[in-house]
């Protein structure tokens, strides 16, 4: 019913209005265990990861995009999610592109955005995570640059959201893969990359002694339009660079088998007809840095089938979006079940065993 009625409405109009409604009802006494009760997934041991020195009760956790400024982590954490990442947050707040940026397209079970890093800044989210209670589910923040800072001076926007934001994170994602901001995908490639990467592990290293304990673990969300040579140079910048991982994937602008008359509307691809190439950067990048490097698998996750052929192929956790837009949180708890089964199938007593089972 709910579907129903938000698809009848403006795609962004919707998103807001789920995201500005989870955060309000969240507070209310009684709603998170609410959503726990109807949502929620039960501990199930032989699915537990753990990664980065974190516990993951499951594999399966929310890509950013969906609360951009963290105004729905309480209610996010009570639907059966293992981990979320809030962002993709810049420096100094920003309207994005022109409306409209959202647009669905039923039938491939897909969505086109350019919504251009529109968000309320780093010290928007700050203020809003300092208040919140103690998490249930480790919370990752995706940091970009905002629209006017050129490639030369990226560096710099990237610390400063590390800087404000180095208290709230349980680890941080470098976005230089988003296709809606001019030039920021160059950034993946040649010197940049390295300069990026080596600046933003230099500002970790300074808040963990400001702040106390060991740096936070840092990873590197990139495209699925690479060849395989761009991922080769890649995956070895990002190891030299003493980065915790990469998340593979973000969006993508190719519109192959696309049938529903949005497909001409630009921005990155997200949902099911992602979902093999995403596997496919997966797996390249596993067998590139022989299994060394985590992979968080990400791009079009809508069945357990879907989430364990990325673990298969190499990612030790993934990631939902567009299926929580068409499927509703009910996927989830889907996804962990399949995931159950699937281990028992091929003998397997932990998720872990199964990581990258497809390469020996």
């Amino acid at each position: 019913m709910a579907k129903s009625f938000l698809f009848r409405m403006d795609p962004e109009a919707a998103h807001h209005l789920i995201i500005d409604g989870m955060g309000t009802a969240a507070k209310v006494p009684g709603i998170p265990a609410l959503l726990s009760a109807i949502w929620g997934t039960s501990v199930k041991p032989e699915l537990g990861v753990d990664l980065f020195g974190l516990h993951f009760t499951h594999p399966v956790g929310l890509a950013a995009g969906l609360d951009k400024n963290a105004k729905a982590v309480t209610g996010f954490s009570r639907v059966g999610l293992s981990f979320m990442e809030v962002g993709t947050v810049t420096p100094k707040a920003q309207p994005g592109n022109e409306l409209p940026r959202l647009f669905r397209l039923p039938p491939d079970e897909a969505l086109i955005n350019r919504m251009g890093f529109n968000n309320e800044g780093a010290d928007a989210m700050a203020d809003r995570l300092a208040k919140l209670p103690r998490r249930r589910i480790p919370l990752a923040v995706n940091i970009g640059k905002n629209k006017v800072t050129p490639n030369e001076n990226a560096a710099d926007d990237y610390r400063e959201c590390v800087r404000k934001l180095y208290p709230y994170g349980d680890f941080f994602v470098v976005n230089i893969s988003s296709p809606n901001t001019p030039d920021l995908r160059a950034l993946q490639h040649g010197d940049e990359l390295r300069t990026l990467l080596d600046a933003v592990k230099d500002e970790m290293g300074i808040q963990a002694e400001r702040h106390g304990g060991l740096p936070k673990p840092i990873l590197v969300k990139i495209a699925p339009d690479n060849t395989d040579e761009q991922l080769a140079y890649m995956a070895e910048a990002i190891q030299l660079s003493g980065m915790s991982g990469i998340i593979a994937t973000n969006t993508t602008i190719s519109r192959d088998g696309l049938t529903h008359a949005n497909k001409g509307e630009t921005g990155g691809m997200s949902g099911r007809p992602l979902t093999e190439r995403s596997t496919e950067v997966i797996r390249t990048i596993y067998s590139l840095t022989q299994g060394k490097l985590p992979i968080i698998g990400s791009g079009g996750i809508f069945t357990a089938d879907d989430a364990y052929d990325k673990i298969r192929a190499g990612a030790s956790l993934v990631e939902v979006y567009t299926a929580l837009i068409y499927r509703g949180p009910g996927v989830l708890k889907s996804i962990q079940q399949g995931l159950l089964k699937r281990l028992k199938q091929d003998g397997f007593s932990r998720i872990s065993q199964a990581v990258g089972a497809d390469h020996r």
